[in-house]
């Protein structure tokens, strides 16, 4: 009897193990989530230290601490013992000191931790957050940039109110150009400036001056008289905003040398190791689409510069200098991953690393970052469609990384995720090669027909790739086979690809979705009867566009989309970035070009079920544009429902509660429409 007991007891246990094993993906499952972000590597190449992200379920946010391991994997550990927000390690010249910033009642503020001891001492008081951490090369001192605010304009003077009495709000005046941010609302008037601070501590000093902005990343000369940075510091800097500049600033007099003068963006100086040279990123802009992002040298004074012809047509991004400065490493995107590489000053370009990402976990865009230690050893945020970002660490001269961490394996490894698979084929426009995805629901039946949700990416001038993405396991859990797409326009095939749409959006790229999902028919594993579409932003343009060139999906979730370019130039808050290079001449110029490529002239066709949504916070595509649509739909009496997400700006997956709604919302709106 006890021999029976025990052999039940063994198979119940093992029953609930794979039970366990194959739960598929939940809603709740998003809050459980965690990522490596930012990882920095020890000059030594024997620690790295980086940012574990992961979410609170009663605050409904992101929450990021310090951690650190050795490279080999041992010692793995929180840096510190503080519960708020730290972020921006940066490990001093010497591997022996850790500067980074951390919340505080006051507001965010510089730290320093010694490796040695463990100690751990405030920096700063200061008036506005940090960013662009950086250390000089004695490792005497820090910079950093922050905003420093000026008063809003006056024009009027109101009459002295009574005592008591409760008036309206002062009104709030705008003169900028730049006025307002999505995800941040209105902006305060004010100028991000360059400051320093002594690694020991002390009184933070601001270096530069002036009504300009001056910031992105900073980056010391050797001998630590300079400091090199990107900006626009000319007279019509706010309606040049297409341009910028490398600029040097000296940290004592503060007087500033131009380095760069070309019609372009200029920015990411880097200086190399002996001081004699900087690298750079930019491109001689020729007002596009999409231009490609290349790399470039120059003397440290300006002279000499050229570029590194990689012959790679692809966007360099994320440069560093080799220790012997013979060398630089980058990051580029091919085919929807993100890679990182080795770049000769002949140019020859070799392939280290693939799979760098995993830092946003919403949809599958390209992320992520890395660092490189003076024995070439690389530190990099590693993913793959199954797993948002761990910490990868690739040696010199090996092929394949270590995977030091596994954040997600508590999580992950007990439920069955949807597979992951490549789909190439022939556009029937002009016979291109396009790229997408297919994500089989867990437990796919091979021969068996599943319903297909297609999912059009933002941008447009953006890509999706085989990265993890917690929405789209969420649509494969629920039983779709889920189509994701690059059509033209996408980046990481080339200049000539991305800019297809060039004064034509949308355009053709509509066909190569509409290819796509006549190859997923071909291949078996759905019908004519069974498709849904949806997508956001720039694919919530594409989805609105489909639903009104066919008929042939079931309902349609159209998120945050622009339906009429004329009101969202003119209404968004870079309504700017569209002037000169969306369509010709401005909307009052072109107006029937502008209406031409508009969603809304194509309402009168459509007949799909159709759920708009959008964040009502949202400053990118304005919630005006969404009722357009739905208030179109509703006077023509087609069936349509407004759902407006609160606190949720464009970026409406930032909360994950929003994001579960999203989410829950397109199902619920699709299975009402299921045959």
């Amino acid at each position: 009897m006890r021999y029976i007991i025990g052999t039940f007891m063994v198979i119940f246990f093992s029953c609930s193990l794979i039970a366990q094993q194959e739960k598929p993906f939940e809603a709740l499952d998003v809050f459980e989530l965690e990522y490596a972000g930012d990882p920095q590597i020890s000059p030594d190449g024997s620690q790295v230290i980086y940012r574990r992200t992961g979410f609170d379920i009663m605050k409904d946010r992101s929450r990021g601490n310090l951690w650190i391991l050795n490279t080999d994997g041992t010692q793995h550990h929180k840096l510190t013992q503080m519960d708020g927000n730290e972020s921006q390690a940066r490990w001093s010249p010497d591997g022996k000191k850790i500067a980074y910033v951390a919340s505080t009642s006051e507001g965010n503020e510089l730290f320093l931790y010694w490796i040695e001891t463990g100690a751990i001492a405030r920096l700063s008081q200061l008036e506005n957050s940090p960013s662009g951490l950086s250390w000089s090369p004695d490792g005497k001192w820090l910079s950093f940039s922050a905003m420093e605010y000026i008063a809003p304009p006056v024009i009027a003077k109101m009459p002295k109110k009574p005592k008591g009495a409760k008036w309206a709000a002062t009104p709030r005046i705008t003169d900028r150009f730049k006025h307002e941010a999505d995800g941040q609302g209105y902006l305060k008037p004010g100028f991000r400036h360059i400051y320093v601070i002594p690694s020991e501590g002390g009184t933070a000093r601001k270096i530069t001056s002036g009504a300009f902005n001056h910031g992105g990343s900073l980056s010391w000369s050797t001998d630590g008289q300079h400091i090199y940075f990107s900006g626009n510091l000319t007279e019509d800097w706010e309606y040049d905003f297409r341009n910028s500049e490398i600029y040097k600033v000296h940290t004592q007099t503060g007087v500033i040398t131009t380095l760069t003068n070309r019609n372009g963006p200029d920015r990411s100086p880097i200086v190399s190791p002996d001081g004699k040279k900087i690298a750079y990123l930019g491109f001689d802009d020729k007002v596009q689409t999409y231009q490609v992002t290349r790399l470039y040298v120059m003397n440290q004074d300006g002279t000499q510069k050229k570029e590194i012809n990689t012959k790679l047509d692809r966007s360099i991004s994320n440069i560093q200098w080799s220790a012997d400065g013979k060398t630089l490493y980058c990051t580029y995107d091919d085919k929807g991953n993100s890679k990182i590489a080795q770049v000769s000053l002949s140019g020859k370009v070799t392939k280290l690393a693939d799979d760098l990402g995993g830092t946003t976990l919403g949809r599958p865009y390209a992320s992520g970052s890395y660092s490189v230690s003076t024995d070439g050893t690389i530190a990099f945020t590693y993913s793959r469609p199954d797993r948002p970002a761990d910490l990868g660490v690739l040696y010199k001269k090996e092929k394949q990384p270590k995977i030091r961490t596994q954040l997600n394996e508590d999580l992950l490894g007990y439920r069955t995720l949807g597979k992951v698979e490549e789909l190439w084929y022939t556009s029937s426009f002009d016979g291109r090669s396009i790229q997408g995805w297919i994500v089989y629901p867990p437990n796919y039946e091979k021969g068996k027909t599943y319903p297909l949700l297609v999912e059009n990416h933002g941008g447009p001038i953006l890509n999706y790739g085989d990265r993890f993405s917690a929405e789209i396991q969420l649509y494969a859990a629920a039983g779709y086979v889920v189509f994701y797409p690059n059509p033209r326009g996408s980046t990481s095939y080339g200049e000539e690809f991305g800019n297809l749409l060039y004064n034509n959006y949308p355009g053709e790229d509509y066909n190569d979705v509409m290819d796509g999902v006549d190859a997923c028919i071909a291949k078996g594993v759905t019908s004519e009867d069974q498709l849904y579409v949806t997508g956001g932003s720039a694919g919530g343009i594409m989805t609105a566009w489909i639903i009104g060139k066919n008929h042939r999906f079931e309902a349609a979730v159209v998120a945050k989309p622009v339906m009429n370019w004329i009101s969202k130039t003119l209404v968004a808050d870079n309504y700017y970035g569209y002037a000169n290079s969306r369509y010709p001449g401005q909307p009052w110029e072109n107006f029937e070009g502008y209406w031409k490529f508009s969603p809304l002239s194509l309402v009168g066709n459509i007949e799909t079920p159709t759920m708009v949504m959008v964040g009502m916070n949202d400053l990118r595509t304005p919630p005006s544009e969404s009722k357009q649509l739905y208030h179109a739909l509703k006077i023509r009496k087609k069936e349509t429902v407004l759902v407006e997400i609160p606190e949720a700006s464009h970026g409406i997956a930032a909360r994950p509660s929003n994001l579960i709604a999203k989410v829950n919302h397109t199902l619920a709106w699709f299975k009402k429409f299921m045959k």
